[in-house]
């Protein structure tokens, strides 16, 4: 099934960006942009203009989403109350995920979602926790899955702590940090997780480490110290199954361990939802499970 106009409209002017916009919607940027155009014409009024800092909307363009969004939002409430069935879980499931919970954690969570309520559609974003937060800010998703300690009002509930490891091939100590050349890899995250390790580093030293490789997934970062180029600092749920590197738990100068906590986050109105309630009930079990 094609996705409407109406979504399409939305998340452009959710994202004000092409590409980020084609990537939610599962389409290249060349088809969404013929798919904009087709769209201004049948609107006989420019939405949208381009510049090099991305996309801004008209004065029109601002009406016209207006008009989306409320058209959207009746139309989900339509197909809630359509689908409605006492005793069976229906309906769409919204969930904004931080990326290294979507390859590390949500894969046996949501298996048990799906095998247990086969009739609930879900639909899935990955990203910085930080983009994650801005769209449960926002009210786009029902769930959101967040790392760090997210400043949120409403439901929450806490899946873990993940402590914070060294990992490296060679140094089984981390006064071995002092005056080491090797390259110390860093994967791309969102700002508070590169504050915390920033923050650990020069509490202890002096001067930062001679040389720094960034990379732009936590598995290349991974790979990349399993290979020996260098050391890594990688959370624990992450390196469970990696028995070739030696890893050494951060902590504080006063002794405290190092650790970024994982929550669940949703709202009392998402919560009414069937199938909202039923992905945090089965949350819940793993989380207990797990204990």
């Amino acid at each position: 099934m094609q996705v409407s106009e109406v979504e399409v409209l939305i998340i452009l002017a959710e994202e004000l960006n092409m590409r980020k916009a084609a990537e939610r919607l599962f389409v290249s940027q060349p088809a969404l942009s013929q798919r904009l155009v087709t769209i201004e014409h049948q609107w006989g009024k420019k939405i949208f203009v381009r510049s090099t800092r991305g996309l801004a909307l008209t004065p029109d363009g601002e009406k016209i989403i207006e008009f989306a969004k409320k058209m959207y939002s009746e139309e989900q409430e339509l197909r809630s109350e359509l689908t409605a069935n006492p005793g069976e879980v229906y309906g769409t499931l919204k969930i904004a995920v931080a990326s290294i919970m979507g390859q590390y954690w949500l894969p046996k969570v949501l298996k048990t979602f799906v095998e247990r309520y086969p009739s609930v559609r879900v639909k899935l974003v990955t990203g910085w926790s930080s983009e994650m937060m801005r769209y449960m800010l926002e009210e786009n998703f029902h769930i959101g899955i967040i790392r760090g300690n997210p400043d949120w009002r409403g439901e929450r509930m806490k899946l873990f702590s993940d402590s914070l490891h060294l990992v490296d091939l060679k140094m089984t100590d981390l006064a071995q940090l002092k005056n080491n050349e090797r390259s110390f890899i860093q994967f791309k995250s969102d700002s508070t997780y590169y504050q915390e390790i920033l923050e650990w580093w020069q509490e202890r030293f002096s001067s930062p480490p001679l040389t720094t490789l960034v990379v732009d997934q936590i598995e290349t970062c991974k790979q990349m110290a399993l290979h020996g180029i260098g050391f890594a600092i990688l959370p624990e749920s992450t390196i469970k199954d990696v028995n070739e590197m030696n890893k050494i738990p951060l902590t504080s100068s006063g002794g405290v361990p190092l650790v970024r906590d994982t929550w669940m986050l949703s709202t009392e109105s998402m919560l009414e939802l069937a199938q909202v309630q039923a992905f945090w009930d089965i949350v819940e079990e793993v989380t207990k499970e797990t204990e």
